[in-house]
């Protein structure tokens, strides 16, 4: 377990570098005489009519309903080996990251809608400040090396996975558009199909991967966000006894193939279509605005906060005790990298204002950049000095 870990930190912390290098590539491109080229590409149609079906998006649409589905994919993968055989497996071991994710998912909520309760278009964003960016968080983890204590990193990475889960969870209810009663029974018939091919023993992942493309086109017409697809499929993919049983080798080869083309494609291509930003537009308004507020105290200020006063609350009622070898200066530092939402609140972002005006875009991208950099920095800059003490 140690050593799975120690290679998915390190891995992780790679992930970053090709995610930062596309974001800073945005924000050039995004302040170049380019930018209006950049724009034209991702605001291109592309697609027709196919089989009856009206295809046709933009391509930064095929980018967040299509690429984004195999990032979902993966995530439902990493869940689901974890429920099985790993870290949420035990609810001892899981009962002190559950309660920092869900304070980190409550109080930056709150906080974001104090902020823009005045403007109930604002105010369906909601739940933009409440994901932390794994890849970015654990990066920050990583290059302090082992100044920070594995448990304590693993109670960040695991914190993560059940914020993903969350983020899956209100993207599921509380983002979604007008549904397609045909196109959902046909979604259900797709899982129907897929949680037979399960209880039939079948191991063939090709076979899962054809019906979950059927099931992504249906759910991508249905009204319910087509990523959700992704996550459905992972959660019906064939893994019982762990690693080391046939089926668990195999569920894990998917995953590592995977990985790569997340880490290397799909979160990079996403990061550039979403995060370009014209900082030369940026006005005192756009800082002060209620919505680019309520992002950077949400995530900022409500992650810290809401991670590390449920953590402390748990481990003082006695139902959890602090991570080995961490001290609780270790804890507070690890709460405000939490604070990094960089993928998933830009993700959630883009839902929540679906055919909104252009501005609040730039808003969120503001405030997600501008909290997520706030908070790598300072939790950067806590741990390596508790670290040293």
């Amino acid at each position: 377990m140690i050593a799975r870990l120690r290679s998915f930190f390190s891995g992780d912390a790679a992930d970053a570098l090709p995610l930062l290098g596309a974001t800073v590539l945005a924000l050039v491109l995004a302040n170049s005489p380019a930018a209006s080229a950049v724009q034209g590409v991702l605001h291109a149609v592309v697609g027709g009519r196919i089989a009856g079906l009206d295809l046709a998006k933009t391509v930064e649409h095929w980018i967040n309903d299509g690429l984004m589905v195999i990032f979902f994919l993966l995530v439902g993968m990493e869940i689901k080996r974890e429920v099985v055989s790993g870290e949420l497996s035990e609810l001892s071991k899981v009962a002190l990251p559950i309660a920092g994710a869900l304070g980190g998912i409550v109080l930056p909520a709150l906080i974001y809608t104090g902020f823009t309760w005045g403007d109930p278009v604002a105010r369906h964003g909601w739940a933009i400040p409440s994901a932390t960016d794994i890849a970015f968080a654990v990066a920050v983890l990583a290059a302090l090396g082992p100044r920070v204590p594995l448990a304590l990193k693993l109670f960040l990475l695991t914190l993560a996975i059940v914020d993903d889960l969350a983020a899956i969870v209100i993207i599921a209810i509380f983002y979604t558009s007008e549904l397609s009663m045909l196109s959902l029974a046909l979604a259900a018939g797709c899982l129907a199909a897929l949680l037979a091919l399960n209880l039939a023993g079948v191991r063939r992942f090709p076979l899962y991967l054809v019906l979950g493309v059927a099931l992504w086109l249906c759910v991508l017409k249905s009204g319910v966000h087509a990523t959700l697809a992704g996550v459905a499929l992972a959660f019906l993919l064939p893994l019982k006894g762990g690693d080391e049983a046939e089926e668990g080798r195999a569920f894990l080869k998917l995953e590592h193939a995977l990985k790569p083309w997340v880490s290397f494609l799909v979160m990079p291509v996403f990061a550039f279509a979403n995060s370009g930003l014209d900082l030369s537009g940026i006005t005192s308004a756009m800082i002060v605005h209620p919505l680019t507020l309520g992002i950077v105290a949400g995530l900022f200020i409500g992650k810290q906060v809401g991670v590390f006063t449920a953590a402390w609350a748990l481990i003082r009622l006695g139902y959890a005790r602090l991570p080995t070898g961490a001290t609780w200066g270790q804890l507070y530092g690890v709460s405000i990298c939490a604070g990094i939402g960089f993928t998933m609140s830009l993700f959630i972002g883009t839902l929540a204002f679906t055919g909104a005006n252009v501005r609040l875009d730039e808003l969120v991208r503001l405030g997600v950049l501008a909290a997520s950099l706030l908070s790598a920095v300072i939790g950067y800059a806590v741990l390596r000095h508790v670290s040293r003490r």
